[in-house]
């Protein structure tokens, strides 16, 4: 009851979903203010932190022309937003076989040629939620620079977004993702300690270690967690 009252007290928003008004406590992100207006997510909705890609929106504010674009579980509530849901991006995505696709500088426009109609626009940047460089990262594919590729799209989340926004109709996620699979298996240094790792556990060397840890409780797993040793230092939670 406390909770519901302090609720009321808010300030109070109007935003439009489906192209009716609903009005909803400010402060709250796009998704939990659809979810406060009763509707329920079926799809495009995942992490709900910034991670999973899944919950695109569009939207237009109250009074600008603009079109935005961002994801819904970051984006917090003005009056007067119309709001959009995008649980799917319509983009298409070429079929290959990883182990047949030749790491060289043509690499990429074999499978995706529309990168060549990119105009230098720079849309797809300005429509990243993760504040990537989109655009350079296409320029960079076009000449043929996978590392560069796979670096600068790294943190991408395949929301979609720039795809949308795109005149040239680019895949730009799509070619991030084959960039990043071409440099991780054909041009990435390969990790020593990583592969004698590998051969360890498929030795058995951790076998009696694992079936411990799957017989305690969770509190029991959160310490060893919090006390775990990385690159040589104890961490400990607060």
């Amino acid at each position: 009851m406390a909770r519901k009252k302090k609720i009321e007290n808010k300030k109070m928003v109007r935003i439009y979903i489906m192209g009716k008004e609903y009005l909803v406590p400010a402060g709250l992100t796009i998704m939990k203010a659809i979810e406060y207006a009763g509707y329920r997510y079926i799809r495009g909705a995942g992490c709900r932190a910034g991670f999973c890609g899944a919950c695109a929106t569009v939207y237009r504010k109250l009074g600008d022309y603009k079109l935005y674009a961002n994801l819904a579980c970051q984006t917090t509530v003005e009056d007067g937003m119309y709001l959009v849901q995008l649980p799917f991006v319509p983009a298409n995505k070429a079929t290959y076989d990883i182990e047949k696709v030749k790491p060289d500088e043509n690499a990429i426009l074999q499978y995706y040629p529309e990168v060549a109609r990119c105009v230098s626009c720079n849309t797809c940047t300005k429509a990243c939620p993760q504040g990537l460089e989109v655009m350079d990262y296409i320029q960079a594919a076009l000449r043929g620079d996978i590392k560069k590729t796979a670096e600068l799209s790294f943190d991408c989340i395949q929301c979609g977004l720039c795809a949308i926004r795109c005149p040239a109709e680019i895949a730009h996620y799509h070619v991030g993702q084959l960039a990043r699979r071409i440099y991780g298996k054909y041009m990435m240094p390969k990790a020593k300690h990583l592969q004698e790792r590998i051969k360890e556990i498929e030795a058995g060397k951790f076998d009696d270690e694992i079936k411990k840890l799957m017989k305690m409780g969770v509190k029991r797993l959160k310490e060893l967690y919090n006390k775990r040793e990385i690159e040589g230092e104890a961490v400990e939670s607060d």
